[in-house]
Parts: structure tokens; sequence; C-alpha cells
């Protein structure tokens, strides 16, 4: 069994008035996230990104947006079997795609079974991740950090 690199990125989609898009995994249920993914041991961040973005969702990666931000956390329990016995924490890479407005998006229906566009505090409550939450909160308008 070859082990996932424990590094990752977060890309928060969102409209420039602050409609973001968040993603339902099929499993654990009512996990919603925005689009994440793990790099291959090959891979970039930013290639990881886009290649990720075009997975999950369809959309090219134009106009993507590095943030420069990472966040260390532990992984948590329901995937720790796909990570070297040794490994305990993964490193985020944070990037955000805005766009004029909302779209269509295509999910991977294997992993995702539905998709929401939600106004930047409701998606920020209904993420599963603090790092998610934080990002949509400090980084997309509405909400609440960038407006105060």
């Amino acid at each position: 069994m070859s082990f996932k690199r424990p590094e990752s990125v977060l890309v928060v989609v969102h409209t420039l008035d602050g409609q973001v898009l968040l993603l339902r995994r099929r499993e654990p249920p009512d996990f919603w996230q925005s689009v994440t993914g793990s790099l291959e041991w090959d891979e970039t961040p930013e290639a990881a990104a886009r290649r990720e973005l075009m997975e999950e969702t369809g959309l090219e990666a134009d106009g993507l947006v590095d943030c420069r931000l990472q966040y260390r956390f532990p992984i948590h329990t329901v995937w720790r079997h796909r990570y070297a016995p040794d490994v305990h924490e993964n490193l985020e890479h944070v990037y955000l795609l805005p766009l004029p407005d909302v779209v269509a998006v295509r999910i991977a229906p294997e992993e995702h079974s539905e998709y929401r566009w939600l106004p930047a505090a409701e998606a920020a409550e209904r993420c599963f991740s603090w790092t998610n939450a934080r990002v949509i909160r400090e980084r997309v308008p509405g909400g609440s950090a960038i407006d105060a």
C-alpha cells in the first residue's frame, strides 16, 4: 500500500459578492467543505489546487489566488489509515478562486453528493474544517472578519 503525502490544498471558490461554493462529502455524512485534496508526491501545491478544482468541480483555475497561507493540523481519525503510521499532521496550502457570479459545477459523484452556493457567513458555519471556516471568515466578502 502506498501512503498519501501529508500535504494538501484548500481552494475556496467564491463570488465577488460573497457566495461560497461548498461540496457535501459522501462520507462522513453532513461533511461540507470547499475544494480540497492531497498533493501527489511529485506535485506542487498550485498544480494540486488546479487539479483538485477540475476533478471536484469541473472549473478551470483562471484567476486562482495563492493566499501564501498554510495551516498545520492533526489528521482526522477517519483518514488516518491513508497515511504512514508515523505521520500525524497535515500541512494545508490555501487558495481562493474568486468568480464574478455563481456557476453550475460538475461534482465528482464518487466523492461528493451535492453542492451549494451559500452566503459566506452561512458557509463558514456549515464547514466541518476549522481551517476552511477561518479562510471563509477572513478572506471572503461577507465572511465577517473582513467586513468589520
